[in-house]
């Protein structure tokens, strides 16, 4: 991105960032983003600068952590189950500087998947610069890529931290070659020639600005890392005889104060009990009065009278506010523009769980309570999407990947939500006239021995070799351009071809004419006959048929998926037969049989494994197979259709 365009893009956002002449800043506050490809160790620096900021009472971070190896900032259940970030956070902290000045420093953590870049960039909009986490051995990965981009796009300069540099297989100058090509790809070839580098080991809770790391003394604390925001991230504008102007980059839920919008002042100053008009994305004003104002302290938020430009708030008792709303003064109302996120690439079938279990395990099951549910989603996530279906109980989700509808799914699920979703789709667009696809880079790291099945493995599918380099003595790193619906299912299939140890990520690249038709599942399936209880007998006449999903005792109905058929055809059987006992056949025989062990799927890999005619149908305690048609003579008549 030129330096002109990148002027006019600061512009454009009211000043946020750089700019020219006498404009008022507020020295004493930064807002810094802390962005990496995912698993770089973002949450965890976070933690360990809130930890060592002093402030914070003895005993108070024991019980934020609630554990041991929990990270403060990942306080999302799902977040603490899966190690990953979801959504976007923000803290403040009060940090006393080497020159002797007090410093308010916001911190926003952000997710490092590419399935959640929509939270990315729209925090992006509240900072005023970025730490850029990039591995010691893995380097830039294509989430570096596309976080580092978003914020050069806004005018954000990158404060490099490489992290991890205690690995054996750590290559700090390898890497830091990659961040300097990866500033030059992006176009800013002057702040690739210098750029403010930290050495760090986020874990251990230090960092150093001289590499190799001295080791009298050895680096033991966080202090450069907070020094170079003071140093390298500019103080925000703060111009408060300007009338007011906050953005809402997210919204959270108080069950007693309903809607909290919670955004950076631009201009001006907001007040407690202030009238405020609420300007939305088509221009509408709607006059509002702000109950509560809060300001973060910490991890916490303390309500106070006034919060001026420059610093971020969030604001209790407006009405209908939204992500990308600008709350301006009533007088002189200006809009700031409107949050953009990309768009999605996936999309999913979402409808009414009708199967003969409906009902049994969930609380709300209705098209009504769904349809809420949904549309509650998209106030709080930029990048989702949501349209009605062809009938009135179903729904077409759109997002960013399939995590993230996984996401979604396994969020209602353990609300009380009992629904049945379809296979992913990817979204296809035209342009010119002419049908494009989504192309996504696919990063893989595997042993060396697996080089040949995962090259195969990714040729079958339209991958397209675009580099291949050792990492070590036994990794190899391979990345591919390859369609985004070649990607369903291939995260399964990657850790079959490297026995578990291969290492995938990808993040969308561009948009290509559609190409031809992809392979589709290799096997069919198992289909339940009957209705009723898995019996052990069955399981064990139909155990040189395939591998099973089910285990003696599990509930099945007809037309449920009970297996995946060791043949490319779909078998009807019936898995909840009985034995006949007579004189010559005893119950206890039973007792001596031993049956191979079900597969498992979870919700992620369920959805990647279905087909066009099948469904996951997904309850707060079950997640089950079916087919769309439940009746095995309905299913023929759809084929002989189809013929």
């Amino acid at each position: 991105m030129s330096s002109a365009a990148m002027t006019e893009n600061q512009g454009n956002v009211g000043g946020m960032i750089g700019g020219v002449g006498n404009i008022p800043r507020n020295d004493s506050i930064r807002n810094v983003a802390i962005i990496a490809h995912v698993d770089h160790g973002k949450t965890t620096l976070v933690d360990n600068l809130l930890k060592q900021s002093g402030n914070f009472r003895a005993g108070e971070l024991e019980k934020l952590e609630g554990g041991q190896h929990s990270l403060i900032m990942d306080s999302n259940p799902l977040e603490r189950e899966r190690g990953i970030t979801i959504l976007a956070k923000n803290c403040a902290v009060t940090y006393h500087s080497r020159d002797g000045k007090d410093y308010r420093i916001n911190i926003l953590d952000t997710p490092g998947h590419a399935d959640f870049g929509g939270e990315v960039e729209r925090v992006l909009r509240m900072a005023d610069g970025v730490m850029l986490l990039v591995d010691s051995s893995e380097g830039v990965m294509p989430q570096t890529k596309f976080v580092l981009g978003k914020a050069l796009e806004l005018g954000l300069k990158p404060v490099v931290i490489v992290n991890k540099v205690d690995r054996q297989d750590q290559r700090v100058e390898g890497v830091m070659n990659e961040v300097f090509d990866l500033l030059v790809d992006l176009g800013q070839d002057e702040l690739a020639m210098d750029f403010p580098v930290l050495y760090a080991v986020g874990r251990d809770g230090w960092c150093t600005t001289k590499w190799p790391v001295p080791t009298d003394p050895k680096p033991s604390n966080l202090r450069d890392a907070f020094e170079a925001i003071v140093k390298h991230v500019p103080p925000p504008q703060a111009d408060t005889s300007k009338p007011l102007q906050v953005l809402i980059t997210n919204i959270d839920y108080n069950d007693y104060v309903g809607r909290i919008g919670i955004g950076r002042i631009f201009c001006g100053r907001i007040k407690s009990g202030q009238q405020v008009a609420v300007i939305k994305h088509d221009g509408t004003k709607v006059m509002s009065k702000v109950q509560q104002l809060l300001q973060f302290v910490g991890l916490k938020r303390a309500e106070v009278d006034s919060v001026e430009a420059g610093d971020l708030c969030a604001l209790v008792g407006l009405e209908s506010v939204d992500i990308g709303d600008t709350i301006a003064d009533p007088e002189n109302p200006s809009q700031l523009p409107p949050i953009k996120v990309e768009e999605p690439t996936m999309t999913m079938l979402f409808r009414i769980n009708d199967s003969p279990f409906a009902g049994q395990e969930g609380e709300f099951v209705t098209s009504r309570q769904i349809r809420e549910r949904l549309f509650k989603e998209l106030q709080r996530n930029p990048s989702m999407r949501v349209e009605n279906g062809r009938t009135a109980d179903e729904f077409m989700v759109s997002g960013r990947g399939v995590l993230s509808l996984g996401i979604l799914i396994e969020n209602m699920r353990r609300e009380g939500f009992e629904l049945s979703v379809g296979k992913p789709e990817v979204i296809i667009r035209v342009i010119d006239g002419v049908e494009h696809e989504p192309v996504e880079e696919l990063v893989i790291d595997v042993p060396n021995s697996a080089v040949g099945s995962v090259m195969e493995l990714v040729g079958s599918r339209k991958g397209e070799l675009k580099k291949m380099e050792s990492r070590g003595e036994t990794v190899s790193h391979l990345v591919f351009e390859i369609p985004s619906r070649a990607l369903i299912g291939m995260r399964g299939r990657v850790l079959t071809a490297t026995q578990g140890e291969g290492i995938m990520h990808h993040s969308f690249v561009r948009f290509m004419p559609l190409g031809a038709e992809l392979p589709r599942r290799k096997m069919g399936v198992l289909i339940s006959l009957e209705t009723g209880p898995v019996t052990t007998y069955a399981l064990k006449e139909l155990a040189d048929r395939g591998v099973m999903f089910v285990e003696p005792g599990d509930k099945v109905y007809s037309g449920i998926i009970c297996g995946e058929h060791n043949r490319d055809n779909d078998l009807t059987v019936n898995c909840t037969r009985l034995k006949h006992l007579d004189n010559m056949r005893a119950a206890s025989k039973e007792a001596t049989v031993v049956l191979k062990a079900p597969r498992k799927l979870s919700l992620e890999a369920a959805l990647e494994y279905i087909d066009d005619d099948e469904l996951v149908e997904v309850t707060p305690k079950s997640v089950r197979l079916r087919k769309k048609l439940l009746s095995e003579n309905e299913r023929k008549r759809a084929e002989r259709a189809k013929e």
